[in-house]
C-alpha cells in the first residue's frame, strides 16, 4: 500500500520510522514527477527538497509554528504533506491549486507572493509581534534558499534578526549552490568552501555524478516494458538514491559574527541528520542558521542531467525522459539574445547584465561568446540597475534584461541612478504585460504604468520579432536616456508587417475612413487586426496603428488622433496610467476633442489562469475588443469640435 495515501496532515509523519520515510521520499518524487509533467511547474527545485520538507514537519508543528518558504516554487512537497495532493492535477490551472503558497488554500501557507529574498523580513516582523504579544511557544522558521541570499533585502533582515538574541526564529539555508542558474558571488564561494571541507558533502557529490551514469540505461530499459511511464520513472528514482551522512556542527565566522548561530552544514536529503540539527535549531532559544547542502533535481536522472537549471521550470514533457512534448517555437527571449550578440559585435560598449536569470531571458549564448562582457549579479535587481548605472557612466552601454514583474524591486534605481543621470543603458523587460500561470505576483502589468512617471525614459513596445531587433538596435544607439523593450512571455509569432507609415508610426490597416483609430500597443498588434477584421464585416472601418515606441508619444501619433472621431488603444498592462492613459492625457493637453476608449486589464492581481483566459476576462480578445468597438461607434453621439490647430508638442 502507498504510504503516501495516508498522509493528508504533518501529524501523519510522526509515526513513521525512517526507512518509511525514505520509502515516503521516492513515493513524493514519483508523484512529483508524474504531475509536474502533465501539468509544467517548476520540478527541480520541488524534487530537491522532499527530505527537507518531511524532515521540517516532523520537528516544526505547523500551522502553529510557520514555516516561510524563499522562494516560494519550492513548496510543491510541503502542499502534499499539508493535504493537497489530491488537488495537483489543477496545479497553476485557474482555479486549481497555485504554483506558490497561497493564503486562501491554506493555513499552513503565510505569504502569497514568490518574490525571492523576503521570507527573513517576514519572519523578523513575525517574531517581533510575537514578542510583543508574550507569545513563547511558536517557532518562526524560515526556508532560504542560497541564491535567494544573494539579494540585499535578506541581508537587511539579518542585519536586524541578529540584533535581537531575544527573538528565537530558525534560517534553513537550501544550499544547493543554484538559484535559476548556479549561484555567483561571495556568498556562493563562501557556502562552497563549507560544503567542500566537509568530507560527507563531498561525497555526496561524487557519489550523485556517479548515480547520473546508470540512469538512462535503466530509464530506456523500462521504456520497452507495458507500463513504461511509470517504470520509467521508478528506474530514474532508483538512480538516485544513496548512503546517508552524517552532519557536523561547525560555526563559521559569516554568520557567528553577526551574532547567530550556525549549526552544519548538514546533508539535506538525509532524514535523520536533517531531525538531529532541526531539534537542535528549534531548542536553541535564540537566532540560529541550519546549512542544509541539497541538490536540485535529486533522485530525478534527466533533471540531474540537466546542465542548464536541472528543469527549474518545466511545461509539458515526457516524464521518462525529461523532454518537451509540445516543441517550442522561436521565443521573444530567444529573439532578443541572437540580436543582441548580433549588435555587440559591432558594438564594443554593450555588455549584458541579468539577475541571476541568464537562460529564462535569452543571455546564454551570449555568456558563451562573450564572458567578459556578462554579468549575472544574482537575485539582487537593484544591484543590477545601479550597477548598470556605474557602466554607462564608465562609457558602456549596459542592456539589462529581467522579468517585468521583477522590474519593480529596482524602480528607485531606473528613477533616480539611470533617469536623474540621462544615462544610455537599456531595460529588457522579458515576460512583461499579462503572464499566467505563474499567479498574481508574477504578472508584468506594471511596467507600462509606473515607468511613465519617470522624466526622459524611452519606451518601445516590439509587435514581432522583426520590431524587437529594430527596436534593440536604436535603444543601444541612444546614450543620453535610458531605454526600455517591453515583450510578452512564450512565442513571438509570425512578423506582422506594416502596409504604410505616418513618421514613425506604423500603419497595420489603412482606410480612408476618419472614425475609429485603434492604437495596438506591442503584441497586441495581432489582436487589433483581427479585431479591425471582425468590424469591418459589420459596416466599421477601423485604421489600425503600431507607435512602436510609446513613451515619449509620437507627434505623428497624436496629430493622426486628432483626425478621427474615436481613438482606441489596446494593451495587456495596467489601464491607470498605461498608455491609453497618456494618450487621453496628450490629447486633452493639446485641446484635442477626439475621444479615447483605453482597453487594458483593470485589476493588478489577476488570478492565476493562462494568459488567454486572463487577457479574455479583461475583455482583451479581438472578439471583444471589436465588441467595444462596434457598441461605441453605435451608441455615439457627436464628438463635438476639434481643434483646428495640431497637437502640442508631447
Amino acid at each position: 500500500m502507498s504510504l503516501l495515501a495516508g498522509i493528508n496532515q504533518p501529524a501523519d509523519l510522526r509515526s513513521l520510522s525512517h526507512g518509511d520515510l525514505d520509502r515516503l521520499a521516492r513515493e513524493i518524487r514519483h508523484f512529483l514527477i508524474r504531475h509536474v509533467a502533465t501539468t509544467g511547474g517548476h520540478l527541480g527545485p520541488n524534487l530537491g527538497v522532499v527530505e527537507l520538507t518531511l524532515a521540517l514537519h516532523r520537528v516544526f508543528d505547523s500551522p502553529r509554528d510557520r514555516l516561510l518558504w524563499d522562494v516560494g516554487h519550492q513548496t510543491y512537497v510541503h502542499k502534499i504533506v499539508t493535504g493537497r495532493a489530491g488537488e495537483f492535477s489543477g496545479l497553476r490551472q485557474r482555479g486549481g491549486l497555485s504554483g506558490y503558497p497561497s493564503r486562501e488554500e491554506s493555513a499552513h501557507d503565510h505569504i502569497e507572493h514568490s518574490h525571492a529574498s523576503a521570507a527573513l523580513s517576514y519572519a523578523d516582523g513575525m517574531a517581533k509581534a510575537g514578542q510583543l504579544a508574550g507569545v513563547t511557544d511558536r517557532h518562526i522558521v524560515a526556508v532560504v534558499g542560497d541564491g535567494a541570499l544573494t539579494g540585499g533585502l535578506a541581508w537587511e533582515a539579518l542585519n536586524n534578526i541578529a540584533e535581537a538574541p531575544d527573538r528565537p526564529l530558525v534560517i534553513v539555508v537550501n544550499d544547493n549552490g543554484r538559484s535559476y542558474a548556479p549561484t555567483v558571488g561571495g556568498l556562493a564561494r563562501h557556502l562552497a568552501t563549507l560544503r567542500t571541507h566537509h568530507p560527507g558533502l563531498e561525497r555526496l557529490a561524487s557519489r550523485g555524478r556517479h548515480d547520473l551514469d546508470g540512469a538512462g540505461t535503466a530509464g530506456r530499459a523500462l521504456h520497452r516494458t507495458p507500463h513504461a511511464a511509470d517504470e520509467g520513472i521508478e528506474g530514474c528514482l532508483r538512480a538516485g538514491t544513496r548512503e546517508r551522512h552524517t552532519d557536523s556542527v561547525m560555526p563559521h565566522p559569516l554568520f557567528v559574527e553577526l551574532g547567530l548561530e550556525y549549526l552544519g552544514p548538514v546533508d539535506g536529503h538525509d532524514i535523520a541528520a536533517l531531525e538531529a540539527t532541526l531539534v537542535r535549531a528549534k531548542a536553541h532559544g535564540a537566532p540560529v542558521v541550519v546549512h542544509c547542502v541539497t541538490r536540485k533535481g535529486h533522485g530525478y536522472a534527466p533533471a540531474e542531467q540537466d546542465e542548464e537549471d536541472h528543469l527549474h521550470g518545466i511545461g509539458v514533457i515526457d516524464p521518462r525522459t525529461g523532454r518537451p512534448l509540445r516543441p517550442a517555437g522561436p521565443t521573444w527571449s530567444a529573439v532578443f539574445g541572437r540580436e543582441l550578440m548580433e549588435l555587440a559585435e559591432v558594438h564594443p560598449g554593450v555588455v549584458a547584465v541579468t539577475a541571476a536569470m541568464p537562460g529564462s531571458v535569452g543571455l546564454n549564448d551570449f555568456a558563451a561568446r562573450y564572458p567578459a562582457r556578462f554579468f549575472d549579479v544574482g537575485i539582487a535587481e537593484q544591484h543590477a540597475v545601479a550597477s548598470a548605472a556605474g557602466m554607462a557612466m564608465a562609457g558602456l552601454h549596459p542592456v539589462i534584461a529581467l522579468y517585468g514583474t521583477f522590474l519593480n524591486r529596482a524602480l528607485d534605481q531606473v528613477l533616480m541612478d539611470l533617469a536623474l543621470h540621462r544615462l544610455g543603458a537599456t531595460l529588457v523587460l522579458d515576460r512583461s504585460g499579462v503572464t499566467g500561470d505563474d499567479g498574481p505576483s508574477h504578472n508584468g502589468l506594471w511596467d507600462l504604468a509606473m515607468l511613465q512617471a519617470v522624466p526622459g525614459l524611452r519606451i518601445a513596445a516590439p509587435r514581432d520579432a522583426h520590431t524587437l531587433r529594430e527596436q534593440l538596435r536604436q535603444a543601444v544607439s541612444i546614450n543620453d536616456a535610458p531605454t526600455v523593450l517591453r515583450y510578452p512571455r512564450g512565442g513571438v509569432g509570425p512578423a506582422i508587417p506594416a502596409v504604410g507609415s505616418a513618421g514613425t508610426v506604423d500603419v497595420l490597416r489603412e482606410t480612408p475612413e476618419t472614425g475609429v483609430l485603434l492604437i495596438a500597443i506591442g503584441a497586441m498588434a495581432r489582436i487589433a487586426l483581427e479585431a479591425a477584421g471582425l468590424c469591418a464585416e459589420q459596416g466599421v472601418e477601423i485604421t489600425v496603428v503600431d507607435p512602436g515606441w510609446v513613451k515619449p508619444l509620437p507627434r505623428e501619433l497624436l496629430a493622426l488622433a486628432a483626425e478621427h472621431s474615436l481613438v482606441v488603444t489596446v494593451e495587456d498592462g495596467l489601464l491607470s496610467g498605461g498608455v491609453g492613459a497618456a494618450v487621453a492625457q496628450a490629447l486633452h493637453e493639446a485641446d484635442v476633442r477626439t475621444r479615447v476608449r483605453a482597453l487594458g486589464v483593470s485589476d493588478g492581481f489577476p488570478p492565476q489562469a493562462t494568459r488567454a483566459e486572463i487577457l479574455a476576462e479583461a475583455g482583451l480578445t479581438a472578439q471583444a475588443v471589436a465588441q467595444t468597438i462596434i457598441q461605441a461607434v453605435v451608441t455615439a453621439v457627436s464628438p463635438g469640435p476639434r481643434a483646428a490647430s495640431a497637437p502640442k508638442s508631447h
